[in-house]
């Protein structure tokens, strides 16, 4: 039941070069402990999702009223960034994979449209009948353009699809702020059914909210276990000793290396059904750690440069980099202890050199020799790794993973020195697009894009 991490791989021993040793991470365990202990005085809010059933309840409620109704066939998710981000590793890791051929009986299939791609998009709305979908809109400010423009965009085909505004209106569920933002006062206003984005609770730390858990509702999956990992973790953490912190040891390993000219971090799932866990890890870590400014005001431009890579896909596309390539990055397997499935490698038909060793062996065993070679190719290279298993592929370990990275971010960002919960970088990007975009108020940023654009000497080239 336990989430497991091994840190053995990194580190080098002691009195050698380029890498931390384990007696460095033992005196730098006191600086990460006052900045576990300043986080436990004062947890943010986030971390209290676990045990707050209030919204699982609503979540489940909302979804009980759907399903009476029984007017739809598809959960369509419109947001982006960590509106999405989380619905899509929780969906890839626990929905039925191929649900598009044969979706479990009762359940809708589930599609996360986090792009505003005009021809994804279009592709969509040819290819699927619009009045037998529900839409769960996702936007905590309701300020957000491309959730915006999707809104309007499939509000428009649903109404006239189904003849009418009341009509519409009952086929989305707004996921947005409680009590302010743009969504709130029009769906207090139109009569559009809402669920909560929680006070201080930012968008890719929310999966564990309404967010994530209407979703988890919708496609039948097990929320209530997704919320009692992350309350183990929660609580086992909180409660044991600085040292036997699991989370707080990944983060000061990570920023160890950082500190030795490591600010590359692979993130290496083996499992397919994973591989979106480590779009979701991406997020986090970059949004969270990459700051221009400290806490102080300090202009340090620090923060990681996270990786995915998926096994044994990505063994034949990265793994020669990281092997033989630059010393600058720091890997994280993530394993399965067990899968849902066994599945044997059939008897030879032909007597061949490349059938016989597979020879009463399962998918199982190769794709963890597969693991297992990685990580040998790896250590003999001298590239620091850890290993973080998940017990086997259920909601509960799921929430485990969501908890465990979102607190190591949390921690990371204290030893950095940074706020770990803004993301001003983002917010500038989402000016410059509005001003782009002609919304009012916005016109002298506008006009100073244009200028700057207008004065660069082109350089273009065609093939």
């Amino acid at each position: 039941m336990a989430l497991k991490l091994d840190l053995t791989g990194m580190f080098a021993a002691a009195g050698s070069d380029g890498a931390p040793c384990r007696e460095a991470f033992a005196a730098a365990l006191p600086r990460a402990a006052e900045v576990r202990a300043a986080h436990l005085a004062a947890p943010p809010a986030w971390r209290q999702l676990p045990g707050q059933r209030r919204h699982l309840e609503a979540c489940r409620a909302r979804a009980a009223e759907l399903r009476a109704r029984g007017d739809f066939d598809a959960l369509v998710v419109l947001g982006i960034g960590g509106s999405a981000l989380g619905n899509a590793a929780m969906v890839a890791a626990l929905a039925p994979a191929y649900q598009e051929w044969a979706p479990a009986e009762g359940q809708p299939r589930v599609f996360l449209l986090d792009s505003i791609d005009p021809d994804w998009i279009g592709d969509f709305l040819e290819a699927v009948p619009v009045e037998r979908c529900h839409f769960n809109v996702i936007s905590k400010s309701g300020g957000t353009i491309e959730t915006s423009s999707e809104f309007l965009l499939f509000y428009d085909a649903v109404r006239r699809a189904v003849g009418s505004d009341q009509a519409a209106r009952q086929r989305f569920t707004v996921t947005t702020d409680p009590a302010g933002g743009h969504f709130r006062a029009l769906c207090d206003e139109l009569g559009f059914a809402t669920l909560e984005v929680p006070a201080g609770v930012g968008g890719r730390f929310s999966v564990l909210s309404p967010v994530g858990l209407f979703t988890a509702e919708m496609a039948g999956l097990d929320a209530e276990g997704l919320l009692a990992g992350a309350a183990r973790v929660n609580q086992k953490l909180a409660e044991c000793a600085p040292e036997e912190d699991a989370a707080l040891a990944y983060a000061l390993a990570h920023v160890l290396h950082m500190e030795q000219g490591r600010p590359i971090h692979v993130h290496f799932p083996y499992g397919h059904r994973l591989r979106l866990l480590a779009d979701w890890y991406k997020q986090l870590w970059a949004e969270s750690l990459g700051k221009r400014f400290d806490t102080q005001g300090d202009e340090v431009n620090v923060g990681p440069t996270p990786v995915k890579a998926v096994g044994p896909t990505d063994q034949h596309s990265q793994v020669q980099l990281y092997a033989e390539g630059p010393d600058d990055k720091v890997y994280t397997l993530v394993k399965l202890g067990r899968h849902s499935r066994e599945i044997a490698i059939p008897e030879p038909f032909a007597a061949s050199p490349a059938f016989e060793y597979l020879r009463g062996q399962t998918l199982n065993q190769l794709i963890d020799a597969e693991r297992q070679g990685t990580e040998v190719a790896l250590l003999e290279a001298g590239r620091p790794l850890c290993t973080i298993e998940l017990c086997k592929l259920d909601a509960f370990h799921v929430g485990q993973y969501f908890a465990f990275f979102e607190i190591a971010t949390a921690y990371a960002g204290g030893l950095l020195g940074v706020d770990p919960f803004d993301q001003p970088g983002v917010e500038n990007g989402k000016k410059a697009a509005l001003a782009l975009m002609g919304c009012a108020g916005y016109e002298a940023l506008a006009a100073s894009i244009r200028a700057s654009q207008a004065s660069r000497e082109p350089f273009t080239l065609e093939c």
